[in-house]
């Protein structure tokens, strides 16, 4: 695990990141344009804080879909809490997904802003196309930066080779072979809220496709 400073022009994302989340395609748009730190935020959560809340809404999975998230947790309490929930948004973008449900209450609470914008198109997509997921999904080789006075850059490699698309009417999974399409980067930038139960929250996000880096 990684941890370094980045200065706030350093993580301006591109406009046109590459939106996938599975080897057969969901949709993607352009949220993940913009991010100019993290500075809006406030307070000092802990690492612990999201899985101490009550609140905090259903992430469950089926059994034929797994996540794997092989991170190793930061020293630093704010980074080890900004990755934490990281990962609770990424499972409640999936959650969405095999709820088939675009207002789906988990994504909204862990994300705001173009993280949630992204989300609601991603599960969009996926019920526009009568998909949902199946597999494991794996990621890995996660580091984490501080951005402004309070924000964190969360940033990690995915592979997909094993998560396939399934239709939903016919219950048949649409199989596809390892490439370099299966490799993504996904860079999350999270910021504090000291006025929600959740005290961290996505606020941008940028996925790129075909990423060599996260092959080896």
């Amino acid at each position: 695990m990684a941890r370094r400073t980045v200065t706030t022009a350093a993580v301006a994302f591109t406009a046109t990141a590459t939106l996938l989340l599975t080897a057969c395609g969901g949709g993607g748009d352009d949220s993940s344009k913009g991010i100019k730190g993290a500075d809006t935020g406030s307070g000092t959560p802990s690492a612990s804080a999201s899985k101490a809340d009550s609140d905090a809404p259903d992430l469950s999975l089926p059994d034929d879909l797994h996540l794997v998230f092989d991170f190793a947790k930061p020293s630093d309490s704010q980074h080890a809490a900004a990755l934490d929930t990281a990962t609770d948004y990424i499972r409640a973008l999936k959650h969405g997904i095999v709820k088939q449900n675009p207002d789906d209450p988990a994504y909204q609470y862990y994300s705001v802003g173009a993280a949630a914008k992204y989300a609601k198109s991603q599960i969009q997509a996926w019920v526009d196309g009568g998909w949902t997921p199946t597999g494991t999904d794996k990621y890995y080789d996660a580091e984490t930066a501080k951005v402004g006075s309070t924000g964190v850059l969360v940033t990690f490699c995915r592979n997909q080779a094993k998560s396939f698309s399934k239709k939903i009417k016919t219950g048949k999974t649409h199989y596809t072979k390892e490439s370099l399409d299966s490799y993504q980067k996904f860079s999350i930038l999270m910021r504090p809220l000291s006025d929600s139960a959740q005290a961290w929250k996505a606020q941008q996000i940028e996925v790129q496709g075909r990423v060599k880096e996260c092959q080896g």
